[in-house]
């Protein structure tokens, strides 16, 4: 396959396959229900091998191209958690949790990934498209060029290109870049909550806070963007303020 698309649209002759563990949906059904904003936490102390077992589950999010465009940082330090509670506004959520997770998306680390994935694919055995889409389409997806030249090069040929076939368009800027690592790091943020809902502990995630003030303390260069601040603890009797509200599905799901 010389073609580095055909991994988008070519099935591999390959024969692998992974064992599927037992679920049901009732059980999934109770993650959900009690995964709630919670707002005021308890003292009880949330066990460290949970939060390594699902800062893990958060890394088995699904990320595009696999390459992983994301940062969970488990504030431990004392100082650094009262400066994080601080720039989240001292909400109670901040303030009585007692873990905090502050969830970075990174516009840069793609390239190492790729470097990586690349030396992987050549210890093992694995199509020849996938080695080529990462040594030859990834680049040109994903690299922007100085002052995003490249990105405005590329938006100018999938315009044309794009009237006689689809064609891959974003990203094409440094704000392209920023949606594309957010969305990954987003859905690990929710395989997190959704996590500790699953071991019985409770989680707010907070947009509210001083992004500038939160990169300083965590050391954060330009390159790096803080998707939301994560509070986790075990939720006290007033922890969730109210029902889960919704509007009326027809407005949100629609049959096309």
């Amino acid at each position: 396959m010389k073609d580095p698309a055909e991994i988008l649209t070519k099935t591999p002759d390959i024969q692998y396959q992974e064992e599927l563990k037992e679920t049901s949906p009732e059980a999934f059904a109770n993650i959900i229900h009690n995964r709630r904003s919670v707002r005021v936490y308890t003292n009880q102390r949330v066990p460290p091998e949970v939060m390594e077992q699902v800062l893990e589950w958060g890394l088995m999010a699904p990320n595009s191209s696999n390459l992983q465009a994301w940062e969970f940082y488990w504030v431990q330090n004392p100082a650094k958690k009262s400066q994080i509670v601080e720039a989240c506004f001292n909400q109670p959520a901040a303030k009585t949790a007692q873990e905090l997770i502050v969830a970075v998306a990174r516009l840069d680390t793609w390239k190492q990934t790729r470097r990586e994935m690349i030396e992987l694919f050549a210890k093992g055995q694995v199509p020849k498209s996938a080695s080529t889409y990462y040594e030859k389409l990834v680049p040109m997806v994903y690299s922007q060029g100085p002052l995003s030249l490249f990105g405005f090069v590329k938006r100018l040929v999938a315009a044309f290109v794009g009237v006689f076939r689809p064609i891959p368009r974003e990203p094409y800027s440094r704000s392209d870049m920023k949606t594309w690592a957010v969305k990954t790091t987003a859905l690990a943020c929710q395989n997190i909550m959704m996590g500790f809902s699953a071991h019985g502990f409770d989680t707010c995630p907070m947009e509210g806070h001083d992004s500038s003030r939160v990169k300083k303390t965590l050391g954060l260069g330009r390159n790096a963007e803080v998707v939301m601040v994560i509070s986790v603890g075990k939720r006290a009797y007033n922890g969730v303020y109210g029902p889960r509200v919704r509007m009326a599905k027809e407005r949100f799901i629609k049959k096309v």
